[in-house]
């Protein structure tokens, strides 16, 4: 059943998703160095795209982060342009849209973790990580079939460069969003007491 308290967190999600596609996750350099070259951002070549579905789906819980999901591919989808790279229901012949139609099922996983497990770090950590290997999967087996009938518009590498350049080069970062994301949702459970 879903309460109006789903609907608000959905809401939440979805801007932090809109909001986190077009922002560059990025680290600072080391402390020791600050005093010789001050503080630095250095970029880790994701987005927070996929730190925020998986923070509402540790702090707003599974049906929450699906319909955040849903709408968001619902709006990319009707030509809104939320989507990385544009929009419009051409985008399905884009080698990253198999990684934004895992967000739902990854949403379900971790919101149905985050909440089954107790509160502890360890848990949610556990959580956000098999929502991130959800979207590798899901996106993994999108590029497979994608490759297989041909159905890319763009002239498509080979299928090992393509996981290559979607999944395994993107891990190092969404590694960092993860364990940023599970912290957050760590501090924000506890204080909400729930």
């Amino acid at each position: 059943m879903i309460t109006p308290t789903d609907l608000l967190w959905a809401l939440i999600g979805l801007i932090l998703t809109i909001g986190g596609t077009f922002l560059e996750a990025s680290i600072t350099n080391a402390p020791w160095h600050w005093g010789q070259e001050g503080v630095q951002p250095l970029a880790l070549g994701v987005s927070y795209q996929i730190g925020a579905m998986l923070l509402v789906a540790c702090l707003g819980g599974r049906n929450a982060a699906v319909i955040a999901q849903i709408a968001y591919l619902l709006l990319g989808l009707t030509w809104l342009d939320v989507f990385t790279f544009g929009s419009g229901f051409d985008y399905v012949h884009r080698p990253s849209f198999g990684y934004l139609l895992g967000f739902v099922p990854a949403a379900w996983v971790t919101g149905t973790l985050a909440f089954r497990l107790p509160v502890r770090l360890e848990f949610l950590g556990f959580s956000c990580l098999s929502g991130l290997a959800t979207v590798h999967l899901f996106g993994m087996g999108y590029l497979a079939i994608a490759h297989h009938f041909n159905w890319l518009n763009q002239p498509a590498p080979p299928l090992l460069q393509s996981l290559i350049t979607f999944s395994l080069q993107l891990l190092p970062g969404q590694l960092v969003v993860v364990c940023a994301v599970t912290v957050l949702a760590f501090i924000f459970r506890n204080l909400m007491f729930y």
